[in-house]
Parts: structure tokens; sequence; C-alpha cells
């Protein structure tokens, strides 16, 4: 796995040199031998490398990565821009244009986002081909949940967005009254309709920042030149 090396590497260097974490860096290289896993090594730490810990303002907790074919690239629920939008993608979308009326984009590629501050972490890094929460109790979560505390810590304003009950048990680690928690269920055309459609997470994020003196977020991912 590539070392972090910005400035997340200093409050995560207690983690690293965890018995656990030992033990997570074992199983996760072992299964990159041995089966195809999701996403290429390279590219787990993504979320950290794109989005520094001074810049966060807003981070998104998804559940674990894309399982299929060249779909993840280590933020959740960001695909490369050739690959098609994923379902949940879509529902996101939808929310985004009914919420602050962004058009939908050709693609789902939501680098855009981390680079303004938007910290695009799901609770498990790495996933077997084909098989979701498949490395689901080896280790991540105990790491991400490092993150959340490191996150919570922060003396500014930071928007934490939770969608799903995986993100949602996070919420117990966020005693922070700086921060703003946004819930609603997951928006996996399982549970979209269940309160993720009209929960209005953009234009809220968007209040709280301006509110903090933050500048808010440009959403609009941008179709294919």
């Amino acid at each position: 796995m590539p070392p972090i090396s910005n400035d997340w590497l200093k409050p995560l260097q207690a983690e690293f040199a965890k018995p656990y974490y030992k033990e997570l860096y074992r199983k996760v290289t072992d299964a990159y031998k041995r089966e195809k896993v999701f996403p290429p090594m390279d590219d787990i730490f993504n979320a950290f490398h794109l989005t520094p810990l001074r810049d966060v303002k807003v981070v998104i907790l998804g559940q674990d990565p894309y399982f299929n074919d060249q779909q993840a690239h280590g933020l959740c629920f960001s695909v490369k821009p050739e690959v098609d939008v994923p379902p949940s993608l879509v529902n996101i979308y939808q929310e985004l244009h009914d919420d602050l009326g962004c058009y939908i984009p050709d693609n789902g590629y939501l680098v855009k986002w981390a680079k303004q501050g938007v910290l695009l972490l799901n609770t498990v890094l790495t996933v077997r081909a084909y098989q979701a929460n498949s490395h689901r109790g080896i280790g991540w979560e105990q790491f991400t949940d490092a993150v959340i505390r490191i996150l919570d810590a922060q003396d500014r304003p930071i928007v934490f967005i939770l969608w799903g009950r995986p993100a949602q048990q996070k919420k117990a680690m966020l005693h922070n009254p700086n921060h703003l928690i946004l819930e609603a269920p997951h928006p996996s055309p399982l549970s979209a309709y269940r309160g993720f459609f009209g929960s209005k997470p953009f234009s809220k994020t968007n209040e709280f920042l301006t509110k903090n003196g933050l500048a808010p977020i440009d959403w609009q991912i941008e179709n294919r030149a």
C-alpha cells in the first residue's frame, strides 16, 4: 500500500504502529497477491492523497469500494470518467439536481469534490472482486474510526454526511459541537426512497459552510469534454 505522505501522516502515525494495523497490512497485501482486489493497490489511500487534513470541510462516508471491474479508485461513490455511473451515484446526482439544480453529468468522477475539501471516505478501503463487503472485519473499520476521531478533534467546522447504517455507526465518535452531522438512508436503489431523496444534504452543507465563513462547495460535476 502506498504510504500517506501529506499532513495526514503525523496524526495517523500511531495507528500504523499498532498490532491491528500490522495484521491488516499483512492481510491486505496477501489478498492482492492471491486474488483480484479493488481498488488498485496504489489507489487505496486516494481519499487522503487528494484531500489533505488541513483542507477537509466535508466528509462523505461510504461503506466499501465498488466491487466490479474498473470502478473503484479510492474515493467513495466515485468512478473513473469512462465508467458507467453506478446506481447509488445516479441517485446522488438526482438528489443534487433536485436540491441545487445541478445538471446530471455524463460521468461519475468526483475528484473535483475531493480537491475542494470533500473527504470521500469508505468505512472499509478494499474489497474482493465481485463480493460486496468481503473485507469487512479485517481491521479497516478500526483504522477509519481513528480517522473520524482525528477529524472530530479539528477546531474548525466540518460537515459529516452519513448515508446508511455503516456510516451512521461512526456518529458515536463525533462529539465536537463545531461540526454539523447530516444523516440519511443510503442512496442505493434499495433504500434511497426511504428518506435519502429530499434530504437536501448539499444545500444544507453549503449553508453551514457559508454561515461559518467558509467557501461553499461547487457540487457540479461537469460533463466530459
